[in-house]
């Protein structure tokens, strides 16, 4: 019996190998290694290189494992760049899904946990998420997480699948110094390149409506994401019912202007940013609240801002002086 985590060599599948691990469940990964780096992968866990949407090699990998459960956590997660790839998106999250699961049904598994995203919510109206928020996600990536949900709950109806989504922000921090984000997109990389590089960070935009005029957005440590798959997982193996999907967020928020304050402070190099303009339909203030999650699935902020940017530099210096 084991969990297949799929995408398992990214930046947030390995921290979820870990936590299976620490949580005595074994594991697979399976990962094309697109956005996963192999060295992220303990050499103890048996690794499959290959695509999700290779239904032969999924057939393969779950029988000779004794798959018993999935961790989905493999996708193409750029929103912002799925606006110019809508159709690698769709087929690498929606078609993707769909082989997946084509795939558990034909090998008789029949537990998911599905590593969602807020952004399935795109500009919410109100300023704190919960998870009867309507849906209008506003990228292709949010439409297709989304449409992953639906294939869900579909299959649940058609077969009986035992599934739970999980939506979060944005992920930080490392729960390991050998495993750090890697994402061109993401804040926290890109402050960081920034500042080796002798470059000002930047903040896109300075006259919200809110405390400090930046921005304010759940932060999540990754650690704290990866014990809750683990939970949820947990559950449905002990037949326990959880509902569709869960909201891991904070409830407050932290705004862009802390997160740079902190990581000069942390790093030691002072700098003030850079003001840009607003980007486009960046709403001033976007929180979730995870009261269903604590309930459920063990879900709570075991870390502060500062933990997770001090983890996320020691991760990234160790990341630059192993690779030079």
């Amino acid at each position: 019996m084991s969990w297949l985590v799929t995408g398992g060599a990214g930046y947030i599948g390995a921290h979820v190998v870990r936590a299976l691990q620490s949580a005595g469940l074994d594991t697979v990964v399976i990962d094309d290694l697109s956005s996963g780096h192999a060295d992220f992968v303990p050499a103890e866990v048996p690794f499959v290189v290959g695509t999700i949407l290779d239904r032969d090699l999924l057939l393969h990998t779950i029988a000779e494992h004794s798959v018993t459960g999935v961790i989905h956590v493999a996708g193409y997660k750029y929103a912002g760049v799925s606006v110019q790839r809508p159709l690698h998106t769709y087929e690498q999250n929606v078609t993707g899904m769909a082989t997946l699961l084509a795939a558990m049904q034909e090998r008789g598994v029949d537990r998911i946990v599905f590593s969602s995203s807020a952004a399935v919510y795109g500009t919410p109206p109100g300023e704190i998420v919960t998870e009867e928020t309507p849906k209008s996600p506003e990228s292709p990536y949010g439409e297709s997480k989304l449409i992953g949900e639906w294939l869900l709950r579909d299959q649940e109806i058609a077969v009986g699948l035992r599934h739970t989504s999980l939506r979060y922000f944005n992920v930080v921090g490392s729960g390991d110094p050998s495993l750090y984000d890697t994402s061109p997109h993401n804040l926290f990389p890109l402050v960081f390149d920034a500042l080796v590089e002798g470059r000002t960070p930047r903040i896109n935009g300075t006259d919200y409506p809110t405390p400090d005029g930046t921005a304010v957005r759940d932060y999540l440590h990754v650690a704290d994401l990866a014990v809750a798959h683990v939970a949820a997982a947990r559950r449905l193996d002990a037949g326990e019912s959880l509902q569709p999907a869960y909201n891991l967020g904070s409830g407050d928020g932290v705004s862009v202007r802390q997160i740079m304050t902190t990581i000069s402070e942390v790093t030691g190099i002072p700098f003030t940013p850079e003001a840009g303009p607003r980007r486009p339909g960046d709403p001033a203030r976007i929180v979730t609240s995870g009261e269903l999650a604590a309930r459920d699935i063990d879900w709570k902020m075991r870390h502060s801002l500062r933990d997770m940017v001090e983890s996320a530099w020691e991760a990234r210096s160790g990341a630059e002086i192993r690779h030079n």
